[in-house]
């Protein structure tokens, strides 16, 4: 077991949705044992990915007894006034398309700053908990998808910020900053996740069903796809993602 782990407490940003349930488990299994999450409803129109939390932390409480989690929801729902230009904040915008939005700098599902704000708000957390590491869910694809603010050229800079303060020391991790969708699908089917628990998609459908057009959903499928999986969440599309998962001999998780 990681020795850092056994002495020290954690922070960890929660939203529900498939990358950080991931992260969550990958802290219960690395041996902290002290996790304080953190959810932000900031008024998101894909709020459903909220609901997962609590099954999450229930899926971690009993894999891992020992363990002691907390989970903090915040009210940050002024940030859809003060950033109205995001599909997510913005119901009036309508969400972006996956097939129309290549070589975009940045897609208009962007919240500005909105992980700055959070991870401010975690480091505030962490601070008052005597936790000296604060982990959040940025991957792979996300600068590459055009999120500034899960690169590694933020983490680096806003770590280099943290390091001012003069009495507590503080860094932020991204664990998953290395890995592909499709290699964080797999480390979330070696530590039993159950990702028919987690929500990512941005489009809140009537019918309760993901969209595979929405730049996030696309990505999620397309990891479970590379992966060889079946994702266990329903798609608007789901007779054409079959025919998909039938041609990539993808198999459901057990």
């Amino acid at each position: 077991m990681n020795q850092k782990a056994q002495m020290n407490k954690l922070v960890l940003a929660l939203s529900g949705g498939a990358d950080s349930t991931v992260l969550l488990h990958m802290a219960a299994d690395r041996g902290y044992k002290h996790i304080h999450t953190v959810t932000f409803d900031y008024g998101q129109r894909h709020n459903r990915e909220i609901d997962c939390v609590k099954t999450q932390i229930r899926a971690i409480q009993k894999k891992y007894p020992g363990c002691i989690i907390t989970n903090k929801l915040l009210d940050v729902t002024y940030i859809k006034d003060i950033s109205p230009t995001s599909s997510l904040t913005n119901k009036a915008i309508d969400n972006p398309d996956i097939n129309k939005i290549a070589g975009d700098a940045q897609p208009v599902s962007y919240v500005p700053f909105r992980n700055m704000m959070f991870l401010s708000i975690c480091c505030a957390y962490a601070e008052s908990m005597k936790a000296d590491t604060v982990w959040y869910g940025a991957a792979q694809i996300d600068s590459a998808a055009g999120y500034w603010d899960g690169s590694v050229e933020f983490i680096d800079n806003i770590n280099n910020v943290l390091n001012l303060n003069r009495e507590t020391f503080i860094k932020i991790e991204a664990p998953l900053i290395d890995m592909s969708k499709s290699e964080i699908i797999l480390e979330g089917k070696r530590l039993g996740v159950s990702f028919g628990d987690t929500w990512t998609c941005y489009s809140n459908d009537k019918s309760g069903l993901a969209d595979a057009t929405t730049p996030s959903s696309s990505l999620r499928l397309a990891g479970f796809i590379q992966a060889k999986l079946q994702d266990p969440i329903r798609y608007v599309q789901q007779d054409h993602i079959d025919i998909l998962y039938a041609k990539h001999e993808c198999k459901k998780i057990a």
